[in-house]
């Protein structure tokens, strides 16, 4: 049987934050059938420890995952064996203590005290990266056994894990699931244990099998049914093609539905494999009119269109109260350009054909929203303060956006929804979940408008967008990165589907490329740049562009230096590209 070609994206360490792995050399991703706790087949530990050595190593010893973590378990006792649970690991500082209790050791038991700041955690139903801050300071209590060497007899609840073990242990994979109008697909990363290198896209299927992560459950859908199960083990066939080889998959299979189900079987193997992808049911083929598939094959169905940057459209400003292109800095036509409108903010629709501009009127703020280069309707929705508005995806490449998202007095927010007989109207979303956070400075909806980042009270939080019959929410918040952009973000928007570009008021932080899950953060250069940077634009495939104290600036990569623009900006200025 050929190799498989395994590609992994290797996470580079960012001094102080935590050092996930996103990308790696080909390595196993454990499978979920590890339960076996037999210690025998892990040495003992070494000799006549003394407890803070013992508790150590066995703090050490879950860098080797095998057999449900019997290396680790062999400094257990028998009855603490059958009680520890692993399911969920702890990530914890690479540097961490073992000391004394103000106890008074015993001589057959003693307590030592874990002590260390935590890193994150992964979530025990999806295996999710989720950050979590904070020191802790666990008891860990150990006895002498028969041979009068020290066991633990009872550790630390879950795994506790350093960082540098983790980053060796776990692998991320991005999974892709639908949006409820299964028009686009919306990556879902997980991160899975290192096994033998066969399991892994066996791995991968089941993990798509189980469905969208806790925090997604309620906002993406699945093309596989709720039955699906493996026909039999992912593998590479004899002519090198990866056979996901699916069963139970659901008695509504309709062409279309066939399609979807390819897609996302393709692209969520696309970051763990470089062969052809052959989806069968049952041993079948799933769509007779072809065979195999790569990801190019599959960017009609995965929504690609929707999502892409259009090109005739380069992003506008906000200068001195009007709006400007983002191509010349001329002031766009119609009246939120020529000075009609005292433009505070705005932003414009994928299609580039409607603008929503937030206007300054006397002590108060309106909302505007219509036709680019019109008149613009005034929104009913009176507010001191709102934020920029931002557009929900459209339902087809070239469909005008129906929809507009914005903060209303930094402690509310408001969709506004156009009727068919044009008349924009606000509704009230459900942010329950937000509510003991503070206030909301911004809010970007995801272009693909199935996630929401935000910054609260100066930290940075992405949340899922969740759509019911009752109510429309933001629901599942977490916070990114929150051990080092802190309480500091100025400004948010989306680079592409899982990541973000923030600006901070921290001098060494100033632009930023985040992972929304809090796995990886990357600095811009600080070259040429000159106090805070108040406003940031992405886009996928185009410059980041920032507006400091001294201008306008762009770049293409972390390691760009800052390049000026000739167009001429002033303080408060913004910058922006449709969505």
């Amino acid at each position: 049987m050929k190799r498989l070609a395994l590609v992994f994206l290797v996470l580079l360490t960012v001094t102080g934050c935590a050092a996930i792995p996103t990308n790696t050399q080909p390595k196993p991703i454990g499978t979920k059938d590890n339960k076996s706790s037999n210690t025998n087949q892990a040495p003992e530990p070494r000799r006549d420890l003394d407890p803070f050595e013992l508790v150590r190593d066995f703090i050490g010893a879950t860098s080797n995952p095998d057999h449900n973590y019997a290396a680790a378990r062999a400094y257990l006792t028998p009855e603490a064996d059958k009680k520890w649970d692993t399911k969920s690991p702890t990530i914890i500082e690479t540097a961490f203590s073992t000391v004394p209790t103000s106890q008074a050791p015993q001589e057959k038991t003693q307590t030592v005290l874990l002590q260390g700041r935590n890193v994150g955690r992964l979530g025990a139903n999806d295996n999710a990266f989720v950050p979590q801050l904070g020191d802790f300071s666990t008891p860990v209590k150990l006895e002498r056994n028969n041979e009068n060497q020290w066991r633990i007899s009872e550790p630390p609840p879950g795994v506790y894990m350093p960082q540098n073990v983790f980053n060796n242990s776990y692998r991320r994979v991005v999974l892709w699931f639908y949006n409820p109008e299964f028009s686009v697909l919306v990556p879902d990363p997980r991160f899975v244990i290192v096994p033998a290198a066969t399991e892994i896209p066996t791995r991968v299927t089941e993990l798509l099998i189980k469905g969208p992560g806790d925090a997604l459950r309620d906002t993406l859908v699945s093309a596989l049914g709720p039955d699906t199960d493996k026909f039999s083990n992912t593998k590479e066939a004899d002519d090198g093609a990866l056979e996901v080889n699916l069963t139970k998959v659901g008695n509504d299979r309709t062409p279309e539905k066939n399609k979807q189900i390819v897609a996302q079987v393709v692209k969520s193997f696309q970051g763990v494999t470089s062969s052809r992808i052959r989806v069968l049911v049952d041993g079948q083929q799933i769509m007779p009119e072809q065979r195999d598939y790569r990801p190019s094959d599959v960017s009609a169905t995965a929504g690609e269109a929707l999502l892409a940057s259009n090109v005739n459209l380069p992003g506008m400003l906000v200068v001195d109260g009007r709006l400007r292109s983002l191509n010349d800095g001329v002031a766009v036509k119609g009246p939120a350009g020529d000075g009609t409108y005292n433009v505070a903010s705005a932003a414009q629709s994928l299609d580039g054909s409607r603008l929503a501009v937030v206007t300054r009127e006397a002590s108060s703020m309106r909302l505007r929203i219509g036709e680019n280069e019109q008149a613009l309707s005034e929104v009913d929705l009176p507010a001191t303060t709102l934020t920029r508005p931002t557009w929900q995806l459209s339902s087809g490449p070239k469909e005008p956006g129906k929809e507009v998202w914005i903060v209303v007095n930094g402690n509310s927010v408001a969709r506004v929804t156009r009727s068919d007989n044009g008349n924009w109207t606000a509704k009230s979303v459900n942010i329950t979940d937000l509510v003991s956070f503070g206030t909301i400075s911004e809010l970007r909806l995801s272009r693909d408008g199935t996630r929401a980042a935000l910054v609260i009270a100066g930290k940075l939080y992405v949340a899922s967008v969740s759509r019911n019959q009752q109510d429309v929410a933001l629901r599942a918040p977490r916070p990114v990165q929150p051990s080092l952009l802190g309480n500091s973000v100025l400004s948010v928007d989306w680079l592409s589907q899982d990541i973000v570009v923030v600006s901070s008021s921290l001098a060494t932080l100033p632009v930023s490329k985040v992972y929304i899950d809090g796995a990886k953060l990357d600095r811009y250069s600080q070259s040429n740049l000159t106090g805070l940077v108040g406003s940031v634009a992405a886009g996928p495939s185009r410059s980041v562009q920032v507006i400091d104290s001294s201008g306008l600036w762009m770049a293409t990569d972390i390691t760009d230096v800052w390049r000026p623009s000739s167009i001429r900006t002033s303080a408060g200025s913004m910058v922006f590209y449709p969505g």
